[in-house]
């Protein structure tokens, strides 16, 4: 992957993030964030070379995403403070779960080598973004242990999962 398709992709995705948060939050338009992330899939899509087995991953990642999602709500462990829930989760946030598997497409592929600093790492910071919306209001964490003991252990087999599962059926794929 060239260093430019590496830098489009992180900074659609980080934009895709920030609509999503900020336009719900600061902005009252909790579709901002579903308007920008579709927009970058799009392109996202139209420069994919293979647009198959990106769709492949992004279900892959994004169903366990979301269904967590719903449980932690569903369980009252958090709640998003958003202006408009479908279901369990604001729209955006589904959005944004599509938007965060285009990372497990093609760059993070480099954890293959180094599987125990991209657990941890998925570990520290799948769990830490989520906090860190409790402080700008995003969500509300109802308790803090529990919250932190299911993230992290959450986050860690997301990655495992990614490692073990969707990258060898991505190489026996191609």
């Amino acid at each position: 992957m060239s260093k430019s398709r590496v830098f489009l992709t992180l900074t659609g995705y980080q934009l895709t993030w920030l609509a999503c948060i900020y336009g719900d939050n600061n902005l009252n338009n909790p579709f901002l964030g579903v308007y920008v992330g579709t927009t970058f899939l799009i392109f996202y899509l139209y420069f994919n070379k293979n647009i198959l087995n990106f769709l492949k991953i992004s279900i892959l990642i994004s169903v366990p995403g979301y269904l967590f999602d719903t449980l932690m709500v569903s369980l009252s462990i958090y709640k998003f403070n958003s202006s408009l829930i479908l279901g369990a989760i604001p729209p955006w946030m589904i959005v944004l779960w599509i938007s965060f598997s285009t990372l497990f497409d093609e760059i993070l592929v480099f954890f293959k080598k180094y599987k125990f600093f991209g657990i941890a790492l998925s570990a520290i910071l799948g769990p830490s973004t989520y906090f860190l919306g409790q402080p700008i209001g995003l969500i509300s964490i109802k308790n803090i242990y529990l919250f932190f003991t299911i993230h992290i252990l959450f986050w860690a087999l997301l990655m495992i999962y990614y490692l073990e599962i969707i990258l060898k059926k991505k190489s026996n794929s191609q």
